[in-house]
């Protein structure tokens, strides 16, 4: 950037981190590793919301506070519907000659006299052009302001941790550029001794006001406008890059921001996945939705050319094992690329070292991976945290469910010794006492208390109040493990390790049949939801026996038990599924993991019971869950809502600080479909089996295109007429039978 020669130190300095506990009426924008929260206005200031430019686990500006004349706009509209791009709508409030008058101050420009549109997209960068518009016959005076600011908090603390010591804000930079404009930079120098800059570029003269407010004034003539651009960028550099560096080079040239790259990435996305419309008017926006956001959710990984499909926004936009792999569970019939990527970037990172500092043994894969300063600094274990005791049985059933879709033999050749490492840390640290189940116990100072899918403190519970202490098995680990062990036994078979198939056959029957006396709760009908390091079951109901299902540990004359127990009113709320029962200790609809909905335990539910032959169950279940998604802003399943009986609550209820958009509740909805169709591939088989389908009373039509089994390409038609689901295969490119059992 050519920059003008007049630098400026301008000091800063920033409140407290606010702690985010509610993200109502939030805004989100983003592409790849950069997204934007802010208020409905398009502002960004301290509140309880965690609003701010994010990167790489840091927020990069944690003030954008825009007024005119000094006053707050009034809000006509804000959309964000494209997920990279939205527009915000204002205009002017009554501005006073002297606003701290009395009431009858006179009134110099009337209400909705100036027009306001805030249009911004994030790619690589946010751009924003703010533009003023004078409605009136006279010329007017406007003066407008952005006050900026740039923390450089780590979402931990954003999200409540409380630090020791922080790193140093560094004083702002600003200049003008030679061509017009403002730049101004913002620095902060984490304990990780990485600096973390904000960069702002503005187009118009103006001038750096106190509290690194920009002004801009402009006389407007009747009708005419003016637009002011404002591009944000980051750059993450080491300290001792930075340190002695001329400060005019501090200033890098403003990026092209242009709406090519998130659209072309968008259109290139959907037209990879498998077509999916339907006679429903809602579950297909239901499906554009959820599509769209899984492409929303990609981030670039941390190597060359790698790519994942991040957990969630605002709180976990990063890769976790086992979200990662649900998900791309949740997508195989309609996007198989999701798992290879998903499984070859777990591969690089498997562990093969046992560090009790991350709870990472040999072979074990990852938990959660974060690029922030706390993580960096060595302030949280996350570099990669290894704290999950399901990741790895469930990596291995992605693997063996994305060879079934792909026959992709030079994958599953690449990732085999990944695939063994995995195994053996089965064997060798997932059984931490001996008794044949795959257990947790936290070694890590700041790792987790519970590693299963509901990790948070209070998840694990006895009916009768007592704590559940650790090494704990849960109920789902066994069926994933079980899982993991049936369907490598065929992969071992298929590659000739006939020694190593058998004992995998004969360990997952060994477990199965413990499994049945260990868990099962004859009183209660169902599954218990752990074991403790005494072998007593937490036998509080809750969710996590349908994972049984699932997996297909559950024994089949137990299956329909299990499902009545799923369905009663203490556990169906009428919107979905609740993690714990209503009737049990402890049960608060609006805990995260003790009485919530969550779509994607709902989705694995379904599919469990679908496995089982209960069809009607399943798809009843389907039908709760999508009616919920009608209540949410533009049809996206969050990624939980609270567990308050329907009939009590006409709507269903948010929960505050919930992901939004988030992976695996994006990837239920096809899941479902999965479940309601009953697709299950054999791509080396060259077979494509529709086991049962069954539409539900209302849902009429299904109409895939371009679903591919291996090197096949297949379309289908299905139709319910008379209470009967039929098929009609439309397109079969390639060498596939179409197998319909019933």
């Amino acid at each position: 950037m050519a920059a003008g020669t007049a630098i400026r130190a301008v000091p800063v300095s920033a409140g407290p981190i606010e702690r985010a506990t509610d993200l109502t009426g939030v805004l989100m924008l983003k592409h790849e590793n950069l997204y934007l929260l802010t208020d409905a206005f398009g502002d960004i200031h301290a509140d309880s919301r965690g609003l701010g430019l994010y990167r790489d686990d840091t927020r990069v500006l944690s003030r954008y506070e825009l007024r005119l004349n000094g006053s707050r706009p009034v809000i006509l509209r804000s959309s964000s519907g494209d997920g990279y791009a939205g527009s915000i709508q204002l205009t002017n409030p009554d501005f006073l000659r002297d606003p701290a008058s009395k009431r009858d101050a006179e009134v110099v420009l009337r209400r909705q006299s100036l027009g306001i549109v805030r249009d911004r997209l994030i790619s690589g960068a946010l751009r924003e052009r703010i533009t003023v518009r004078n409605y009136t016959a006279h010329p007017e005076h406007c003066e407008l302001t952005l006050a900026l600011s740039a923390d450089g908090a780590d979402i931990f603390e954003v999200r409540g941790m409380v630090r020791e010591r922080r790193g140093e804000l560094l004083p702002a930079l600003e200049t003008e550029a030679s061509g017009g404009g403002l730049r101004l930079t913002f620095g902060y120098r984490g304990l990780d001794g990485i600096v973390r800059s904000t960069f702002v570029a503005v187009s118009l003269p103006g001038r750096l006001d106190e509290g690194s407010t920009l002004c801009f004034e402009e006389t407007l003539a009747p009708g005419a406008a003016v637009t002011l651009e404002v591009t944000v960028w980051t750059a993450h550099e080491p300290w001792v890059a930075v340190r002695d560096t001329d400060p005019t080079r501090r200033f890098p040239a403003v990026p092209t921001v242009a709406v090519a790259e998130p659209e072309t990435a968008h259109r290139e996305w959907v037209a990879a996945m498998t077509a999916v419309s339907t006679g429903d008017a809602f579950f297909d926006r239901t499906i554009e939705r959820a599509r769209a956001d899984l492409r929303l959710l990609v981030n670039a990984g941390p190597d060359s050319g790698e790519h994942y499909v991040a957990a969630g926004i605002p709180w976990f936009s990063t890769v976790f094992g086992r979200d990662t792999i649900i998900t791309a569970l949740e997508l195989l019939a309609f996007s198989p690329r999701i798992a290879v990527e998903a499984l070859e970037m777990l591969a690089r990172r498997q562990s093969t070292v046992d560090d009790p500092w991350r709870d990472a043994e040999p072979g074990k894969i990852l938990h959660e991976l974060r690029n922030g300063e706390m993580a960096h600094a060595g302030e949280v274990p996350h570099v990669p945290y290894y704290g999950t005791a399901d990741a790895t049985p469930l990596f291995l059933v992605l693997l063996a469910e994305t060879y079934a879709w792909t026959a992709d033999d030079a994958l599953l050749e690449r990732l085999w010794p990944n695939a063994l490492a995995a195994l053996a840390w089965i064997d060798r640290y997932g059984d931490l006492d001996g008794d044949g189940f795959v257990e947790y116990q936290r070694r890590a100072p700041r790792g987790l208390i519970n590693q299963g899918w509901k990790d948070s403190a209070d998840a694990i519970r006895a009916r009768d109040g007592r704590s559940v202490t650790a090494p704990i098995a849960l109920v789902e680990v066994q069926g994933y493990v079980y899982d993991a062990r049936r369907r490598m036994a065929e992969l071992a078979a298929r590659r000739g390790e006939s020694a190593l198939a058998a004992r995998l056959v004969a360990g997952a029957a060994e477990l199965r049949e413990r499994f049945e006396r260990a868990f099962w709760m004859e009183e209660a009908g169902t599954y218990a939801m752990a074991l403790d390091r005494e072998k007593r079951r937490a036998d509080a109901i809750a969710s996590n026996a349908g994972h049984a299902l699932w997996s297909g540990i559950a024994a089949p004359d137990r299956a329909a038990r299990v499902v009545a127990a799923l369905t009663t009113p203490e556990m169906d709320s009428g919107w979905g599924v609740r993690t714990l029962a209503r009737d049990q200790p402890g049960f608060n609809p609006i805990g995260y993991h003790v009485g919530s909905v969550w779509p994607h335990d709902n989705a694995i539910i379904a599919a469990g019971m679908k496995r089982y032959g209960h069809h009607e169950a399943a798809n009843a279940l389907i039908g709760k869950v999508l009616g919920a998604s009608r209540y949410f802003r533009d049809f996206r399943l969050p990624e939980l809502f609270c567990g308050f009986q329907r009939d009590e609550s006409p709507l269903p209820v948010p929960y505050p600080v919930a992901c939004s958009p988030q992976a695996w509740a994006a990837g239920a909805p096809f899941l479902f479909l999965q479940a309601m169709l009953g697709l299950r591939a054999d791509a080396p088989g060259r077979q494509l089996e529709l086991v049962h389908p069954t539409l539900p009373e209302w849902l009429e039509n299904v109409v895939l295109r371009g679903m591919r089994v291996g090197g096949a390409v297949v379309d289908l038609h299905f139709h319910r007429s008379d209470g009967v689901t039929g098929v009609e295969v439309l397109r079969k490119d390639g060498d596939l039978d179409i197998v319909i059992r019933v």
